[in-house]
């Protein structure tokens, strides 16, 4: 009897150390979850990795679309520079040499008629000396300054023997500077008040130069075809000649 109950015994513990085995044989619950949860984390930083490098694509695109738009504007710039640049040589050559074919002795005596008349005392000494100086401040590039005392000067002689002259002069000086303004208004004033001056013809020229810079295109025209028939054969018609070809051919 007490030899059947150990086989008994024995027979159970057998059954439960099997049991044992198979249990420990299968897979364990809360590896297989850490596994799941890690291969989650794995889709989801996938997922945002790849978000995040759409976003980066995007933004690049954005950036290579604003440097194109950039590079563009700033060759416009650039381009735009060295026009206003062509511009202001031109401007300048034109005066030099409008400077140097024109001293202020020779100019004065052919508005005064007579060298007794730009040599005189008194008055018109005074009127000669300050504009002697104003046209030393223009040809050296004070342009502020000329333009100060040829208006000064303008002031204190209005009707002077050099007053169409000065009123030139002031005009250039304006128009050197880009104030187109006030260069149309000197101009003008000498075709007003002296159109039998020398000047006369430079000034309407000038004018019609100034017109252009305002984009008057067509008051230009007017203007620079006047000069061509006012004053055939002079150096101002074939210089008006010239500016009527450019305005007609486009660029």
């Amino acid at each position: 009897m007490a030899r059947g109950a150990w086989l008994h015994a024995a027979a159970g513990l057998a059954m439960l150390a099997m049991a044992g085995c198979a249990t420990n044989s299968g897979p364990d619950p809360t590896e297989q979850r850490l596994s799941e949860v890690e291969e989650r984390v794995g889709r989801i930083d996938r997922v945002v990795s790849n978000q995040s490098l759409i976003q980066l694509a995007q933004r690049v695109d954005s950036l290579q679309g604003e440097v194109r738009s950039l590079s563009g504007r700033i060759e416009e710039l650039q381009n735009a520079n060295e026009a206003l640049k062509r511009q202001q040589r031109e401007m300048y050559n034109d005066l030099d040499k409008r400077l140097s074919s024109a001293p202020p002795v020779a100019d004065a005596s052919a508005s005064a008629g007579s060298a007794a008349g730009t040599s005189a005392s008194g008055a018109g000494g005074d009127e000669q000396s300050q504009y002697n100086r104003a046209f030393d401040q223009l040809k050296s590039g004070d342009y502020t300054g000329a333009i100060a005392a040829f208006r000064a000067l303008s002031s204190a002689y209005p009707q002077g023997q050099l007053a169409d002259n000065t009123q030139y002069w002031l005009g250039e000086a304006y128009y050197v500077t880009r104030d187109y303004a006030n260069a149309t208004g000197a101009f003008e004033r000498v075709l007003a008040g002296w159109p039998n001056s020398r000047k006369a013809p430079d000034a309407l020229l000038k004018l019609g130069y100034t017109q252009v810079e305002q984009k008057k295109v067509d008051a230009a025209r007017a203007t620079l075809q006047q000069v061509v028939s006012r004053y055939p054969g002079t150096d101002a018609a074939r210089l008006a000649a010239d500016r009527l070809q450019k305005l007609a051919t486009p660029r």
